[in-house]
């Protein structure tokens, strides 16, 4: 049996109809059902729904945790803040550039399509809020607790306005962070000049301190050398002098036990002093006192 061409034709619109009436909704998503642009129910379960083909039209929107990042690519130095030192004492300043980020989720499909219509105009306005809560916030604490005492408290503050502010988007806030927290480039320039003033003169005072101590130790060192060196010389000059003394105790010993023998030693050694071979030249006569041992066998009696 062949089907004409109106039935084909009435078949093709039945499966495209058939088609038309099935959506899928990822584990990802969850899906706003709209009836003539009515919303009519949301369905949060994930797989494979129907809907009226034609009449219903289906809004997908995430689920998931979602990440914001503020105040965004246009202001890669982040958003300048003010804290309460500037407002405290407006003679010191104390700018901050501040760069955060937060995390939310959707949680009222329904109501963020009626507020804000997607992800993107969402963003906007969540944006705008964690600016303004950061600056209230930043605004009534001290530079000191923001960057180092009280951060994490700073912080919490700044998730709990947002999320209050973000509940009528259909939004939960689950966290926000300060990513960045510095000083403008400008003040920060002036800063790091500062410091490294700062520490050249420091390392001036070291070096000073360290070429004085240095003096101080040589001149240590240069007085007990000279005290060490004229206590040697006392020790040797009296240990040359004791003994000069016990030599001349043995020498005079020593002539008084045998006088002719002692004048014997003492012209041998004016021999050995004064006779050097090669170099010797005297004009003496050989009669002289000089070279009684060379003339007589006998030792003349000592007188």
């Amino acid at each position: 049996m062949k089907l004409g061409v109106p039935a084909l034709i009435g078949l093709g619109a039945l499966g495209a109809l058939a088609v038309g009436a099935l959506y899928q909704v990822a584990q990802t998503q969850q899906a706003l059902i709209l009836r003539f642009g009515e919303p009519v129910r949301i369905v949060s379960e994930p797989g494979l729904h129907m809907k009226l083909p034609l009449i219903d039209s289906v809004i997908l929107i995430d689920n998931r945790i979602l990440d914001l990042d503020v105040p965004g690519p246009m202001k890669p130095d982040g958003e300048e803040m003010i804290t309460a030192d500037q407002r405290a004492d407006s003679s010191e300043q104390k700018r901050l550039a501040v760069d955060a980020f937060a995390r939310y989720k959707i949680v009222d499909p329904l109501k963020f399509y009626q507020t804000v219509g997607s992800i993107a105009g969402a963003e906007n306005r969540l944006g705008a809020i964690v600016m303004s809560a950061a600056r209230r916030v930043i605004g009534s604490s001290s530079f000191i607790d923001i960057v180092k005492n009280k951060r994490p408290a700073v912080t919490v503050e700044i998730a709990k306005e947002v999320d209050a502010e973000a509940k009528q988007f259909g939004v939960t806030v689950v966290d926000v962070r300060l990513r960045r927290v510095d000083l403008p480039a400008q003040a920060s320039n002036a800063v790091f000049d500062r410091m490294k003033s700062q520490f050249v003169q420091q390392a001036t005072d070291i070096r000073s301190q360290g070429q004085q101590a240095s003096q101080e130790i040589r001149s240590k060192a240069d007085r007990e050398a000279t005290i060490i060196r004229a206590e040697a010389t006392r020790k040797a000059d009296q240990v040359r002098g004791e003994g000069e003394g016990e030599r001349n105790r043995i020498f005079a010993e020593a002539y008084g036990k045998d006088t002719d023998f002692f004048a014997f030693y003492r012209s041998m050694q004016a021999y050995e002093a004064g006779l050097k071979p090669g170099s010797t030249r005297m004009l003496i006569s050989p009669k002289s006192e000089f070279f009684r041992y060379f003339n007589s066998a006998q030792t003349p009696a000592a007188k």
